[in-house]
């Protein structure tokens, strides 16, 4: 549970925070969710909805566990879709656990 809240945290930190740069990578988003189950085995792992200048957007990252690969997506309700963070070695956090027994 820890992980994933941690994922999402830093997830919407960096989509909160992307440069207007990455405003040129934007497509309708049927086009960019098949580019990437096609050209790079991404599957959807998470997302939300993100408010940000007084409207509402769906933050969604997709990774591939065969690649490593991740990206970032934002998508707005006019259906256009910007991708915010792309990158390798993607990996998932482990939470620690607390042994049971004596206390620390």
């Amino acid at each position: 549970m820890f992980k994933r809240l941690f994922a999402i945290a830093l997830t919407f930190g960096m989509a909160a925070t992307a440069p207007p740069a990455f405003a040129q990578n934007c497509a309708e988003r049927e086009h960019v969710i098949t580019k990437l189950q096609d050209s790079y085995a991404e599957e959807l792992v998470f997302g939300g909805l993100q408010k940000s200048r007084g409207a509402q957007s769906v933050m969604e990252v997709w990774t591939s566990k065969e690649t490593g690969s991740y990206t970032v997506l934002v998508t707005h309700a006019n259906g256009l879709s910007c991708i915010v963070a792309v990158g390798t070695d993607f990996f998932e956090a482990i939470p620690k656990i607390k042994a049971e027994g004596t206390p620390s």
